[in-house]
């Protein structure tokens, strides 16, 4: 049987509206071809919608290749589909068989390399696995395009995943949620649409007065005993903080040993800790919402993709880069006003940043 290509594979899939910022992106870099030759290897989480992302970066004449680890999860057919386009497929193990002139990474799966140009990391996860990098670092999570991914996209996606596991009744059950940055703060957004009763463990003291009145219960993470009758008394506990072992060091062993709770990570890291079993939580604490074909809808994350792709060309153009930087607020806007006014997600992005503070957070590890 004849392979398809990848972009037939997308124009079937979707339309241009669905990815306005990378379908931008497409027409002005092949006329520019901005990239042209650089070697790039680019480690976002392959899934059906990142091929859109591919597109952009060989329109802008990158030599692209795409990047796998074992602790990011991905489409195994969409992985063969662009084994069978004769892309080169590399893991963390390759380091020193190949090289690269620009790495776009993900939780700092590729931080040991060393392109010729630096980094452009996805995630704020994987800022710290940076900390002592001799290259410059562009991470795109900061400022306000990350918040549709997250607060639109992650929250719905959240509750999609739970769906395809049958769980679809939520009005009244009481849902504990720990993390009230984006991602946590999306999905109580979401929670609240649902109707159920939100229990919030953070830091008091850092959350937002918007997210603060979606919740019945706040409580301090520092609060063990608190904690714990929160975990006992929940119907579903979802990890959202974006650090490693947060609920193992919040929650007593006793409390958790004890709930019935159905139990998701929606971090890149294992937000559990190690106590807890893999069999104890829904996909065996891998993020829940790479269980779908689509874990976060395009229309919600074609502006991140755009951006992770705009660090390359950041990168590319200033050799004089150093540290760890985040995105130009021009650029962000740029992005957004495109996505805003030609994308089927455009009222739902404006409402969105009209009602949330604008915040450009420390990219510092």
């Amino acid at each position: 049987m004849e392979t398809e290509s990848l972009l037939s594979l997308i124009q079937r899939s979707y339309r241009p509206e669905e990815y306005p910022a990378l379908d931008h992106q497409i027409r002005l870099w092949q006329k520019e071809r901005p990239l042209s030759g650089l070697r790039i290897l680019d480690a976002t989480p392959v899934f059906r919608n990142t091929l859109v992302k591919y597109q952009a970066l060989q329109a802008a004449g990158a030599r692209l290749s795409v990047g796998l680890s074992d602790c990011i999860a991905c489409d195994p057919e969409i992985v063969d589909r662009i084994r069978a386009n004769g892309i080169p497929v590399v893991a963390p193990s390759d380091r020193g068989r190949m090289a690269f002139d620009l790495i776009l990474d993900c939780a700092g799966v590729f931080a040991e390399w060393v392109p010729t140009y630096g980094f452009v990391e996805l995630t704020r996860s994987g800022g710290p696995r940076y900390a002592h990098s001799a290259k410059p670092v562009y991470i795109a999570d900061s400022g306000r395009i990350k918040r549709i991914e997250t607060m639109l996209g992650t929250g719905e996606s959240y509750f999609r995943a739970m769906a395809q596991f049958g769980y679809t009744t939520w009005k009244d059950r009481r849902f504990v949620l720990f993390g009230s940055g984006k991602v946590g703060s999306g999905i109580a957004l979401y929670a609240h649409r649902h109707g159920a009763r939100i229990s919030i463990v953070t830091e008091p003291e850092s959350l937002q007065p918007a997210i603060r009145s979606l919740a019945e219960e706040i409580i301090d993470c520092r609060d063990s005993a608190a904690v714990g009758a929160a975990v006992r008394a929940a119907y579903a506990i979802v990890m959202a903080t974006g650090h490693k072992e947060a609920f193992q060091q919040s929650c007593p062993a006793e409390a958790w040993q004890q709930s019935e709770a159905l139990m998701a990570n929606m971090g890149v890291e294992d937000e559990f800790g190690p106590e807890l079993p893999p069999e104890r939580v829904l996909n065996g604490k891998k993020t829940l919402n790479f269980t779908l074909e689509e874990p976060t809808h395009l229309k919600y994350i074609d502006a991140t993709l755009a951006l992770h792709n705009e660090g390359a060309l950041y990168l590319a153009t200033h050799p004089e880069a150093r540290g760890l930087m985040a995105p130009g607020p021009e650029t962000e806007e740029r992005l957004l006003q495109i996505s805003i006014s030609k994308g089927i997600a455009g009222e739902e992005i404006a409402l969105l940043l009209s009602n949330t503070t604008e915040q450009r957070e420390s990219i510092r590890p």
